[in-house]
């Protein structure tokens, strides 16, 4: 059934909803989209509704996230990816569109890749990025990070993620120093 969804995502067949994102036209149906994120249900069929239009303006994504959310939207899956950090800032961006978009089983998927791929550079983003966003498992798993033999904590504060955590969760900085602290 997803292969058949994937094919109708990219025929654009019976398409009554385009989404304009990032300067890029993408085509969608309305009932999909519904089916799969309460956000869309309310956006394109209730309360929320803002637009009566078949174009709908998204200002606060990338254009290739949005492609890949529409496709993991259609096919439970996400579109194949080159390299790990690849995946590793898809599924950044991706945590923070399934979030908005209440797409809860993409938002497991990406903090199984988010873990599955934690190394020093991405640590404290990932943690910053696990507060905001509720992901308790995600987060625990960061607070280890730093820990775990093989990993030093210098190199995880010495990056630029370390920085954001600092100013945009300092609550979460103060979490960490009490569980490293024997």
């Amino acid at each position: 059934m997803h292969h058949h969804f994937g094919r109708l995502l990219s025929s654009g067949d019976g398409a009554d909803v385009t989404f304009e994102v990032g300067g890029e036209t993408f085509a969608a149906h309305r009932c999909v989209l519904a089916a799969r994120s309460s956000v869309f249900m309310a956006e394109l069929f209730g309360p929320m509704k803002e637009n009566t239009d078949a174009s709908v303006r998204i200002a606060d994504m990338e254009a290739k996230v949005f492609k890949a959310m529409l496709h993991f939207i259609y096919t439970d899956s996400l579109p194949p990816m080159d390299d790990e950090q690849e995946v590793v800032v898809m599924a950044q961006h991706l945590l923070v569109a399934a979030d908005t978009y209440n797409l809860e089983r993409l938002k497991l998927v990406c903090v199984e890749k988010l873990c599955n791929h934690m190394d020093a550079s991405t640590a404290a983003t990932t943690l910053a990025l696990a507060e905001q966003h509720s992901c308790c498992g995600l987060k625990d798993l960061c607070f280890k990070f730093p820990a775990s033999p093989g990993n030093m904590l210098k190199a995880v504060v010495a990056n630029d993620g370390f920085e954001h955590v600092r100013s945009s969760c300092p609550s979460v900085l103060k979490e960490l120093v009490a569980k490293l602290t024997p």
